[in-house]
């Protein structure tokens, strides 16, 4: 079994920045993402790390204003957000599998409760 505990959400206007952070207890994992779900809305994919490799990977919609990173120490995975549009508006979700990494929430076997994060015009 793998825990992970997200934190960091909050309200913050066009253009400031946000850091989440994904804690994680329990069995080692391959990859950790972050997903995103705006009201009415799918869940959609925003950055994931491969644990291990560090490899990095983003949506199109972020890139070059999130960054995902990790602690190993810590066992913490964050995504620095900058530059928040009201668009980025949504419930961040943290994924985690011990096998496989993808695009999709439904390919990680493991996921937090979310963080809210409400970007204001």
């Amino acid at each position: 079994q793998v825990q992970l505990v997200e934190s960091g959400g909050g309200l913050v206007q066009a253009g400031g920045s946000l850091r989440l952070s994904c804690a994680a207890s329990g069995r080692t994992v391959f990859s950790v993402a972050w997903f995103r779900q705006a009201p009415g809305k799918d869940h959609d994919f925003v950055s994931a790390i491969l644990w291990n490799k560090g490899n990095t990977y983003y949506a199109d919609s972020v890139k070059g204003r999130f960054t995902i990173s990790k602690d190993n120490a810590k066992r913490t995975v964050y995504l620095q957000a900058t530059n928040l549009k009201p668009e980025d508006t949504a419930v961040y979700y943290c994924a985690a599998d011990e096998f496989a990494m993808g695009r999709d929430i439904r390919q990680f076997e493991y996921r937090g409760r979310g963080t809210q994060v409400t970007v204001s015009s």
